[in-house]
């Protein structure tokens, strides 16, 4: 490695880009490219970052493979700041095994911690967590470990833990000191007042507010039977019963719980299922057929009785029945959550998390953006979304690859 390489790689992992620039902008040869990407994407500019990291990869020779993988993992970084879940990120676990193999050890963990974070992005949070414990924190770069305290608050937040999740944002917060770093410190600071904000509304006979993850956490271990809008669930303590692929019964659940203790009159029950303004008799016979399915499948937790009006909702137990919805609810309030993080986000990556079409996300980001709710970035296949509210293109891009060069 020559000084002036050297002495880039130093100022990138120091959070210098601007000098590391001064040594290697007039290269064009492999490591100076690796390098010169690096520096792009921690200015922001992302598509320039891929295209220098990438040029980088060609210009390696066939036996420099770890170089190679070095350059992947570097633009899977980029590619998930770019809130890109595509093909660049599948190539994550090939370049942690060569990585590995090579003995490079601190860049292998790199790898699995950014597959970590793209495991937390789409919400498989058991290979997430998996992840984070498959390699030894203690040789990583700080900037690294400060990402993995976040990757771990993410993981309790989503799993409404909220004393874990106050642990390792703590965590976060002194590495980050430590660091002083200012993009990692916005980081943390992001994912702090992320997690401060409202989580969720609680509805019940007597009371209607805003819960934080505390809060919805001691919801949750209440004993009380909740129909959880937010994950189309009902639950009362661990039996957790599962509506996501029945919008049908859980608007005809949710419509008896906001009734609740009183019956829900068959035609509210007909107008909010099905959308009929004025019930026939075979409305009346697919309501009573969609009622006697939900009866069954929430046999365990609850019971629900014909009125002369219309249907109750009766708990197996002596419990109140409370509504656990979104903070605002709207139509696309799983977008609106997604974007609440203040990343861009690409259409591919929104249908993705949520498991919806790229048409219907399409769709959704149009209107969004015609209510002045999201903002398109950029243009074509490079259009990124971002909630309004959010100001610039903040990036989270930390890359430790220091060790690109020869």
């Amino acid at each position: 490695m020559d000084s002036l390489i050297n002495s880039a790689a130093r100022a990138l992992s120091g959070g210098d880009p601007l000098a590391a620039l001064n040594r290697v902008a007039l290269r064009n040869d492999p490591p100076a490219l690796a390098l010169r990407g690096i520096a792009m994407a921690q200015l922001g500019d992302l598509e320039r970052a891929r295209t220098l990291l990438r040029a980088a990869v060609r210009a390696f020779g066939p036996t420099e493979s770890v170089y190679r993988a070095r350059c992947v993992v570097a633009e899977a970084e980029v590619a998930l700041v770019s809130r890109d879940l595509g093909k660049t990120l599948d190539e994550l676990p090939g370049a942690r095994a060569v990585l590995e193999a090579a003995g490079d050890l601190a860049n292998g963990a790199h790898a699995a911690y950014l597959d970590a974070r793209r495991h937390l992005l789409t919400g498989h949070l058991d290979h997430a967590e998996a992840l984070l414990s498959s390699f030894d924190r203690s040789g990583l770069p700080l900037t690294t470990r400060v990402g993995c305290n976040l990757v771990e608050a993410g993981i309790a937040i989503r799993r409404v833990r909220a004393r874990p999740a106050h642990s390792a944002l703590e965590q976060a917060r002194r590495g980050a000191r430590k660091a002083a770093i200012p993009a990692l410190a916005a980081e943390v600071e992001a994912t702090a007042k992320s997690l401060q904000a409202p989580k969720a509304r609680i509805l019940t006979q007597c009371d209607d507010r805003l819960a934080s993850l505390a809060d919805v956490e001691a919801l949750f271990s209440s004993g009380a039977l909740i129909v959880d809008v937010c994950r189309n669930v009902l639950r009362a303590g661990p039996t957790v019963i599962s509506m996501t692929n029945r919008p049908v019964l859980f608007s005809a659940l949710r419509t008896l719980a906001e009734a609740w203790p009183t019956d829900a009159a068959r035609e509210v029950l007909l107008k909010q299922i099905f959308g009929a303004r004025q019930a026939d008799e075979s409305h009346r016979v697919r309501l009573r057929v969609e009622v006697a399915r939900l009866r069954k499948l929430i046999v365990p937790l609850a019971d629900i009785r014909a009125t002369k009006a219309g249907f109750v909702l009766r708990p197996r137990t002596n419990v109140d029945i409370v509504l656990l919805l979104p903070p605002t609810e709207s139509e696309h309030g799983a977008f609106l959550a997604l974007l609440a993080d203040g990343e861009a986000w690409s259409s591919s990556a929104l249908a993705e998390a949520t498991g919806m079409s790229a048409r219907t996300v399409q769709r959704a980001m149009k209107l969004l953006a015609g209510e002045g709710a999201v903002e398109p970035i950029g243009q074509g296949r490079s259009r990124r979304w971002m909630a309004t509210p959010v100001p610039g293109f903040p990036t989270s891009l930390l890359l430790p690859v220091a060790g690109i060069p020869r």
